[in-house]
């Protein structure tokens, strides 16, 4: 039976892939990127290497793994984690490229440009999180009930204002993060940043 569970050491595997089906704007990011590694090591590794327990899956049928949440209760130190700590590592294997040129580049750019602050939306929301369903999954009210516990772990830290980006194209998340209640803030060109107060 399909149900939510907290992460588990080994689910990196299916989080990664499950991200990378859903990176183009919700639709099969594979093959947009030279190496299709590098969304799961910007979007969904890093959260669960440094908050396993703001984490939670979706598990189905045969105990596969359909869909993720994941996050953090501060951006800014996150942010700060995932400059000094996380992407370094990476900088042989993806080195920060000299400008934008492809898809590519420009999540390069931004991987290489994170720190505390890089973000407004930190100020007044300090969680943020990233969220992905496989789509055999969708529309099935997983996503609420992943939002709700990442929002109830949220609650039990004292953290009650939570923001999201979404891709502008994704017109399905963004009209799922609306139906859950997220206000829409000024956003930059491509993305559409949303918060709420739990």
């Amino acid at each position: 039976m399909t149900h939510i569970r907290p992460f588990r050491p080994g689910d990196e595997p299916a989080l990664s892939e499950i991200c990378l089906r859903t990176a183009d704007a919700g639709a099969d990011g594979t093959g947009i990127f030279a190496d299709d590694d590098l969304w799961g090591e910007v979007f969904v590794l890093p959260y669960v290497a440094r908050h396993p327990d703001l984490a939670f899956v979706v598990e189905g049928d045969g105990g596969s793994v359909v869909g993720y949440v994941v996050g953090t209760d501060d951006t800014d130190a996150f942010e700060d984690w995932f400059a000094r700590k996380w992407w370094p590592r990476f900088a042989e294997r993806w080195p920060k490229p000299a400008s934008e040129q492809s898809r590519q580049d420009g999540t390069l750019i931004y991987a290489y440009g994170r720190r505390a602050g890089s973000e407004p939306y930190s100020r007044e929301h300090p969680a943020h999180l990233h969220i992905d369903l496989l789509p055999q999954v969708q529309g099935q009210g997983w996503g609420r009930r992943l939002i709700g516990e990442f929002s109830e772990a949220l609650r039990a830290r004292g953290v009650d204002r939570l923001h999201l980006v979404s891709s502008a194209a994704n017109t399905g998340a963004l009209a799922f993060y609306t139906k859950l209640g997220f206000a829409p803030l000024p956003s930059h060109a491509g993305v559409q940043a949303f918060a709420i107060t739990l």
